[in-house]
């Protein structure tokens, strides 16, 4: 039985990721923050769902649960990792305490690193695993080449991943490991949705304060008119299947305007976007 590890399993789309691998036949190591999400886990998918409780900036846990999936794999690759764990932090730059951009970047491109170190030696770096080379496939986003005002912690962050996998990709020819990214745009999924959860009043005071309004309703609705989750995992699973897979997938709602936002002028688009949020110098 093939074996997968997906980061970020408890919900949306390493849940959805999950749940299509293990009715394809695959065995699914998922990593959950909570034991009581490990339990509920087990409880849905069953036998072929192996939970692992860490959270994926603990290097010492990381490293753990590798090992716990090397013994599973006896002297076995394993078929794909999938480095989809990640949170959204909101909130402009000259505001934003240096403290949580670095959580951002901590949990968004360290930890994909620190997976990557613990998991890439059964993929088949290690000479010792013996069968068929596994993939990497990188969550990133639409974000990874566009820059969202009060979302650059989490715009920086898609960048550097989007930088990480284009390197990883050349350096895991070595071994004959692909790196894959999955780049979604809006996706129903609870990243979107806690954003009524996130506290602005700390920038009551701020200029920033109505446009920071405006993105959490903006971000309230894309996780309702966002693609199903299930979506993307169909995505996911191509990439670490596909005979001839892309070095990058980028899918979205509304690709046409995607598109039409990549063709128009940097400027132009500046301006679109302030006008929308409120972000417009005052006459």
């Amino acid at each position: 039985m093939q074996s997968v590890v997906i980061t970020g399993a408890s919900t949306g789309i390493g849940w959805a990721t999950a749940k299509l691998l293990l009715s394809r036949g695959y065995r699914v190591f998922g990593s959950v923050r909570k034991a009581a999400d490990a339990d509920r886990l087990g409880r849905e998918f069953g036998a072929n769902f192996v939970p692992l409780l860490f959270d994926v900036t603990d290097e010492a846990a990381v490293l753990s649960a590798a090992r716990e999936v090397r013994a599973s794999l006896d002297g076995e690759t394993l078929f794909g990792l999938v480095n989809n764990a990640g949170i959204a932090v909101a909130g402009p730059v000259l505001e934003l305490s240096a403290d949580q951009f670095r959580r951002q970047m901590e949990v968004n491109v360290i930890g994909p690193v620190i997976a990557t170190q613990a998991f890439g030696p059964l993929l088949g770096a290690d000479p010792l695993a013996k069968g068929p080379r596994g993939r990497i496939v990188m969550v990133s986003s639409v974000a990874g080449r566009n820059g969202n005002p009060l979302m650059s912690a989490y715009s920086a962050s898609k960048h550097a991943v989007d930088g990480l996998s284009e390197s990883l990709r050349r350096e895991m020819m070595l071994f004959g490991i692909d790196v894959i990214i999955v780049a979604p745009g809006a996706v129903k999924t609870p990243i979107w949705s806690k954003a009524e959860e996130v506290d602005i009043s700390p920038y009551r005071n701020s200029p920033f304060f109505p446009a920071l309004q405006r993105v959490r309703e903006v971000m309230l609705h894309l996780g309702e008119i966002g693609l199903p989750a299930a979506r993307i995992a169909e995505v996911i699973a191509g990439a670490l299947t596909s005979a001839h897979p892309k070095v990058r997938y980028q899918i979205t709602p509304d690709p046409v305007r995607h598109l039409v936002t990549a063709m128009l002028p940097k400027r132009m688009v500046d301006r679109i976007i302030a006008k929308r949020l409120g972000l417009m110098p005052k006459a």
